[in-house]
């Protein structure tokens, strides 16, 4: 289940006195044990409510009002979104969050609705169809898609030449003897994974083991780095109908959520979430 966790405002975040370093840092480490923990999808801090608006809405006019309001109790200073088994976990969680203000302070937690919640006012399902196309359609806009390159144990050659011809900035360069993995035979000093840009276009690039630079049709893949791990599973699961798994889903040291497809259409595929804290698949 998916809950808001809303830290109630206090006089003290009205007035917008900010918290002290001591303070900063505790819930920084808390913030890393949800991340961590899978919990936590998104979190922010709100400036005070003299910096904010309310809108009325009174049959057709809209009468806006500028902060700020008087009801601190009711205001909100911050909020997490969080992904829990039950409301008792959720519970456990904020029981063992740090006193985010500096004055005794309220944090609520309320479950947000799920699609089924919705199912007796919406026999056919057709509104709830509508809103899962939403949900993915945002999510997918923060999706990225970045041609990776294989280069069959000339990718430091090709990382030269490029540099030389295209002005390319190397960035990550990362030879497979730094891979907590054994590194395949003769390929120690081989390049495992390295990111160049051209412009303003992001590449990455690798001396795959067994990719050939001659072979055209195996010399590149497009890596698709997903929000999440959900994202991940059903796009893959979209990418494989017709097409070739060539690595399914799974968790690896770099990703929690990684795999190889190759589609209906011959197009190669290696899907990815790309924060290494957040659950696997």
């Amino acid at each position: 289940m998916k809950v808001m966790v809303m830290v109630k405002a206090t006089p003290s975040s009205e007035e917008g006195v900010m918290p002290q370093p001591e303070l900063m840092e505790a819930m920084g480490k808390f913030n890393q044990e949800l991340v961590a923990e899978g919990i936590m999808r998104a979190g922010n801090g709100l400036k005070p409510s003299t910096e904010g608006v309310r809108v009325r809405f009174s049959g057709e006019e809209r009468i806006v009002t500028d902060g700020p309001f008087a009801e601190t109790k009711e205001l909100i200073a911050g909020y997490w979104l969080w992904e829990v088994d039950s409301m008792e976990e959720a519970i456990g969680w904020v029981k063992h969050c740090p006193n985010p203000m500096i004055e005794d302070s309220d944090i609520e937690i309320r479950p947000l609705y799920e699609l089924s919640d919705f199912a007796e006012i919406d026999p056919t399902g057709e509104m709830r169809q509508h809103e899962a196309s939403l949900r993915e359609e945002i999510s997918m806009q923060s999706a990225k898609v970045e041609p990776y390159l294989f280069f069959g144990g000339r990718c430091e050659e090709a990382l030269t030449f490029y540099k030389e011809v295209l002005h390319a900035k190397v960035g990550v360069v990362m030879p497979y003897s730094e891979s907590p993995e054994p590194a395949p035979e003769g390929f120690a000093d081989k390049i495992m994974h390295a990111e160049f840009t051209v412009g303003p276009a992001k590449i990455m690039a690798s001396d795959r083991c067994g990719a050939s630079a001659e072979t055209s049709g195996d010399s590149y893949q497009l890596a698709l780095t997903l929000p999440s791990d959900e994202e991940a599973c059903r796009v893959f699961a979209a990418l494989e109908e017709e097409g070739q798994v060539i690595m399914p889903l799974e968790k690896t040291f770099w990703s929690p959520c990684f795999g190889i497809v190759t589609d209906k259409f011959g197009v190669g595929w290696m899907v990815m979430v790309p924060d290494p804290q957040q659950a696997g698949c």
